[in-house]
Order: C-alpha cells, then sequence, then structure tokens
C-alpha cells in the first residue's frame, strides 16, 4: 500500500480521537508527523489518584501514545503493538495540562524503540518513557476509523 504521508499522520490522529478509551480521556489532541508525536491533555480531577494529583495510569497512556503514534508515522502499511514500555514518573501534577511528545530512536525490520516525554504546562518535564513496538500483519484499512480524511 502506498499512502501520501501526511494522509497517513491525519487517518492516525482520527484513529487516536476515535478510540473508546478516549471517552474517558476528553479534551485530549494529537498531532502527528514524521516519527513525532504530540499529544495534549487538560489536567482534570476525574485522572487524579487519593492525594490529588494525576495518577500514574493517565502519565502511562500519554507517554505509550506518543511513542506509539510516532512510531505508526512510519509504519504505512500495518497496525502496530506496544510490545514494551518503560515509564519514569518524575512529579506531580494536578492543575493545567499535559502535553507528551515521542519521536522515534530505532527503527529495524521487525521492532522499533521510540521515547516519550511528558512535559506539565510551564514545560518542566514530570515523566518520560521507552518503548519498544512491532508490526502485526493487521492492515491498517482494515481498522473501521482508519479511514481517508481529507488533506488539510
Amino acid at each position: 500500500m502506498s499512502t501520501k504521508p501526511e494522509a497517513h499522520y491525519r487517518k492516525l490522529e482520527k484513529l487516536y480521537l476515535s478510540a473508546n478509551v478516549q471517552q474517558l480521556f476528553s479534551g485530549s489532541h494529537i498531532e502527528v508527523s514524521h516519527s513525532r508525536a504530540v499529544i495534549t491533555l487538560p489536567v482534570d480531577p476525574k485522572y487524579f489518584h487519593g492525594a490529588q494529583a494525576i495518577h500514574g495510569a493517565t502519565y502511562f497512556k500519554l507517554l505509550d501514545d506518543a511513542a506509539y503514534f510516532a512510531v505508526a508515522s512510519l509504519v504505512t502499511d500495518v497496525f502496530i503493538v506496544t510490545s514494551s514500555f518503560q515509564i519514569n514518573l518524575l512529579r506531580p501534577v494536578n492543575v493545567g495540562s499535559l502535553r507528551a511528545v515521542g519521536t522515534v530512536r530505532s527503527v529495524s525490520k521487525s521492532l522499533f524503540v521510540a521515547e516519550a516525554t511528558l512535559y506539565n504546562e510551564r514545560g518542566k518535564e514530570v515523566a518520560f518513557g521507552t518503548g519498544q513496538f512491532m508490526r502485526t500483519a493487521q492492515p491498517w484499512e482494515s481498522l473501521e476509523h482508519y479511514e481517508l480524511v481529507t488533506e488539510r
């Protein structure tokens, strides 16, 4: 399959926003480009643990998604999956917004490595992670929400 990169990026953005889990993370936004993805999420108390700061599960989701979509930007034929992800939490967040920036570190025939950094609204690093991602046999086109979108 041959897809123009910009069209693929827009399809990935639509796929991200249409996932059922996004109903739990309302207000998030994604921008995909070559080997890079940026995801933003407004802080909301619904993401807090008992001590009134963002739960680590939210940190993980943002970091994994940013790294995942950075890799996905390079894979235009088949769906990919996260095979492992290491996360490091540095500081709590309870106000403002979060921004996760994912970039690809390494590409081989069967394995991709990407990293992501999570920032608070002041640009201070609050968490980071590194993941490994693998190709599947499932074509992107088989996914309900990966479909043609108008290029910007």
